[in-house]
């Protein structure tokens, strides 16, 4: 019997074999090795991740920082975190837990799933010893609305002893409470030497007042001090979000693809009514003392300058 013509255009099969072994020694040395072995277990993770049981276990187990942390962040990035359950998981280890790093996850998922009345538990976090609690801490403050809270926001942003990481996320935060403090605070952060502290904070004045004078300190003040309507078209406050590049390992998977969160209002900000901010506030909307209402820019984009998530 005639044996079958063998496709001379396609590779034998120790060849493709070379072939793939030689992709896979590329991307080692082209991604390092820490890098690639992270891809593989995100890679593999992806066929058999952790059930929500097993995180939940994990969320629980006091006596094993790692897996704890572990377990707290699955369950915040899922999409039944924000059960009563967790949340009051979150609230006891935001503000409980001896492990810096457990802690840090609880403030994130609190931040991500609680209520705006956790912000106060949260603001109480930004005198922690260590310097990722209060990081964590800042970027929360961003996602509950709690004007109880501006005020211990902007003293901290002023601070030139704080972390810049840390002060970049409080100027961010301050953005959704239209105040004069508030707007004093974020002119002052105009005149620190920090270039990404500078961006921040002018662009929070741009959301508070929907002016844009940049990172120039004096015509903010000039025109602040010609108006006495400095909030009248304020817009609404969206936290920012974190992204990355997908990995190449990610880029396989396709059948779980990447999917960031969106920016979004924070809890407790309710874009559809005016909001009273300060005890005593003038009648009119818009005053530099009174309510003032937000309204959204559809073509506005947003980016955190900030260390991120």
């Amino acid at each position: 019997m005639p044996s079958r013509p063998r496709d001379q255009s396609r590779p034998p099969f120790a060849a493709r074999t070379r072939l793939a072994s030689a992709v896979l020694l590329l991307a080692t040395g082209v991604l390092g090795c820490d890098a690639f072995n992270e891809d593989v277990n995100d890679f593999t993770e992806k066929f058999s991740p952790p059930s929500p049981f097993q995180a939940a276990v994990w969320a629980s187990d006091f006596n094993d920082p790692g897996l704890q942390r572990k377990g707290v962040i699955l369950l915040s990035n899922a999409t039944f975190g924000g059960d009563r359950t967790y949340v009051d998981l979150y609230r006891v280890l935001a503000t409980e837990s001896p492990d810096p790093l457990v802690r840090s996850s609880g403030i994130r998922a609190l931040g991500r799933w609680g209520e705006p009345e956790d912000a106060i538990q949260i603001a109480d976090q930004l005198e922690n010893d260590y310097r990722q609690v209060r990081l964590e801490a800042a970027i929360a403050l961003q996602r509950l609305h709690e004007p109880a809270v501006e005020d211990r926001i902007w003293r901290r942003l002023i601070d030139e002893n704080e972390d810049e990481a840390i002060r970049i996320e409080l100027a961010i935060a301050l953005g959704q409470y239209p105040t004069d403090a508030a707007f004093q605070a974020l002119a002052l952060a105009l005149e620190d030497r920090s270039l990404a502290l500078n961006l921040a904070a002018a662009d929070s004045l741009r959301v508070l007042t929907g002016r844009d004078f940049g990172v120039d300190a004096p015509a903010w003040l000039s025109w602040y001090d010609s108006t006495d309507a400095a909030f009248a078209d304020v817009e609404t406050f969206l936290y920012p979000t974190f992204e990355r590049p997908i990995s190449f390992f990610e880029k396989l998977a396709f059948w779980a693809p990447v999917d960031f969160e969106k920016p979004g209002v924070p809890r407790g900000l309710d874009e559809s009514s005016d909001a009273t901010y300060e005890e005593g506030a003038a009648e009119d909307a818009g005053s530099k003392d009174g309510a003032a209402k937000t309204k959204a820019d559809p073509d506005r984009t947003y980016e955190n300058v900030g260390e991120g998530p």
